[in-house]
């Protein structure tokens, strides 16, 4: 089987995918596209120079919407022209405006693959990526939550001086200012975090902070992010090339808000399998259908 995946936007964060696909050997072809042709192949050409260096061969192409029509993936990483933003859903007029021109022109090559969405807001715009292109909500996902939960095991491995993956557990909710960390989810070799033995208890509050803030602060200080969401997208399209059948908090569809939401869901070669329903406590509950509320009104704005 060829492993083809086709990225949508070749700013910081797709050319990052691009580098995180090529150096890993996920998978064997790319395609770029995007509107400033140049900064395409230039990519591209920065990635064929690596060819004789990395473990596997992976065939790049720039610039070739038809070249798309047989691919097994497709990233859409469109960025907005101004990075420097606190709040995600500032970007919603822009990137609506640019994935509602540039679907159509996926679908005109006969495309029949799976979505994987980066482009902010994410909940919302991988909504309107369902809506215009009508594929079966199992093809077409976001991110979603999936770095925020990369960075709540950060963060908590660095307040309990751990390894992050011996952290457990979920942010769940929009990729956005109303996410919230699911503190039962969470958990240390088994051991809920509330009832984890520490020196000096946890301030959970500033640790959510913390997790909700990582993004600006990386923002602020370098002028974009890119690196953890660059690898979280190569872990999805790994688990999607090789049916691993693995578990990440991802923007999917959610029948009783009719929008994307981040939950955790299995991932395979048909895209999501199955969504996991965590037992969560009244205040989650509570916080999950806020931020399903901020995104359906957000997406009601773009209609």
């Amino acid at each position: 089987m060829k492993r083809k995946v086709g990225i949508i936007g070749t700013g910081h964060v797709g050319g990052d995918v691009a580098f995180s696909l090529v150096t890993q050997g996920i998978c064997d072809e790319i395609i770029l596209i995007d509107k400033q042709e140049a900064k395409a192949m230039s990519e591209a050409l920065e990635l064929r120079d690596m060819a004789s260096l990395t473990h596997s061969y992976t065939k790049i192409i720039a610039n070739d919407f038809s070249a798309l029509s047989d691919a097994d993936i497709i990233v859409m990483a469109v960025g907005p022209e101004t990075l420097l933003r606190e709040d995600r859903m500032e970007e919603l007029i822009e990137t609506s405006n640019a994935v509602s021109e540039i679907i159509p022109k996926i679908l005109a090559t006969g495309f029949q693959g799976i979505f994987v969405n980066i482009t902010n807001p994410c909940d919302v715009i991988t909504t309107l990526i369902q809506k215009l292109s009508g594929f079966d909500h199992s093809r077409v996902f976001g991110t979603g939550t999936a770095l925020d939960t990369a960075r709540m095991r950060s963060v908590v491995g660095e307040a309990l001086q751990i390894n992050p993956k011996s952290v457990a557990g979920y942010v769940l909710g929009e990729h956005g200012e109303s996410q919230f960390v699911a503190w039962s989810t969470v958990s240390i070799g088994a051991v809920n975090i509330t009832d984890y033995k520490t020196a000096a208890p946890l301030d959970l509050p500033a640790l959510k902070d913390a997790v909700r803030g990582g993004g600006w602060n990386i923002l602020t200080g370098k002028g974009w992010t890119s690196f953890g969401i660059a690898t979280v997208t190569a872990q999805i399209i790994d688990a999607i090339l090789t049916d691993a059948k693995q578990v990440f908090p991802l923007a999917v569809f959610s029948k009783k808000w009719d929008i994307y939401i981040g939950q955790p869901v299995l991932v395979g070669a048909q895209g999501i399998i199955g969504i996991s329903e965590p037992n969560l406590t009244d205040a989650e509950q509570n916080s999950f259908n806020i931020s399903a509320e901020v995104i359906q009104t957000a997406f009601n704005s773009c209609k």
